[in-house]
């Protein structure tokens, strides 16, 4: 569900005093673009889409992917629901730790769903091969080298959809048990906790047809900054929790008609893909 959205807004730091940021890998002298970067630390974190619009959807958390983004000093803020993205000085705070650009806040509740790659419910074995096939070089679907949240998806019109996901900055199975089950409790109250994260949407159409579903694909993923113990306790408990998005708009492979679209997009209701498969 869609709570509110607010205005875009600049935010963040010069790229070298960001604790985040978005980076292009380069080829040798002469070479084009390699690898589309989220950097944390100056660290390669996510192997992202790649900038050609008819590749595959892509978020891969990469070996040097090892730290959290959560702010001590938000953290009471965010114990319980945050009504209004202004409210707080979350957006500001967090702000701080991205690079500078332009910033669409969403506030959205979501109930998450845990999604490990290969299995029941995995985008990249699902979805994406029927529209793109396997990988013609491996001969395996994408995989993302994490576990996942899928929170939700819709109809873009006949030939696009749109698919949501939660992408912990480090796995679940890295979060202190204790603080999951006292979350479990919480959301079992009824509280709904929030959570932060800098967020991509990218829009990918294939160009060949090597699947059965040639549609495009809207991939609006979510990196979490903060809530990475709040998350896994939604999902453990079936509960929904808030997430503060702090979306992209100068990193995200989609043009301004598409962004300025999502917003009556991420409003409708849930829908899965209506295939002929």
């Amino acid at each position: 569900m869609l709570i509110k959205l607010g205005e875009p807004r600049s935010l963040g730091l010069p790229a070298p005093e960001a604790r985040l940021h978005f980076d292009t890998e380069w080829q040798e002298i002469g070479g084009g673009p390699r690898r589309r970067l989220l950097m944390v630390d100056d660290e390669p974190a996510f192997e992202l889409s790649f900038y050609c619009g008819t590749c595959p959807l892509l978020f891969r958390r990469l070996e040097t992917a090892s730290q959290k983004l959560s702010l001590e000093s938000m953290q009471d803020r965010l114990a319980g629901v945050l009504e209004d993205p202004d409210d707080g000085g979350v957006i500001e705070a967090f702000g701080a730790l991205l690079p500078e650009g332009e910033y669409l806040p969403l506030l959205l509740d979501v109930e998450p769903r845990l999604v490990v790659p290969g299995q029941e419910g995995d985008y990249f074995s699902g979805e994406q091969v029927a529209t793109w096939g396997i990988d013609q070089f491996w001969g395996l679907p994408e995989y993302p080298h994490t576990p996942y949240y899928r929170t939700f998806e819709t109809a873009v019109d006949a030939d696009a959809h749109l698919y949501e996901f939660v992408v912990p900055m480090v796995p679940p199975t890295w979060n202190e048990r204790e603080r999951v089950e006292e979350y479990v409790a919480l959301v079992g109250r009824g509280t709904v906790p929030t959570a932060v994260a800098i967020s991509t949407l990218d829009v990918c159409q294939p160009s060949l047809g090597l699947g059965d579903d040639p549609s495009t694909h809207w991939g609006l993923t979510h990196f979490l900054l903060d809530g990475h113990h709040k998350l896994e306790a939604a999902a453990t408990a079936g509960r929904p929790v808030r997430i503060l998005s702090l979306l992209a708009l100068g990193e995200s492979l989609a043009g301004a008609e598409d962004s300025a679209r999502l917003s009556a997009v991420r409003a409708q209701p849930r829908s899965a893909r209506a295939t002929n498969t």
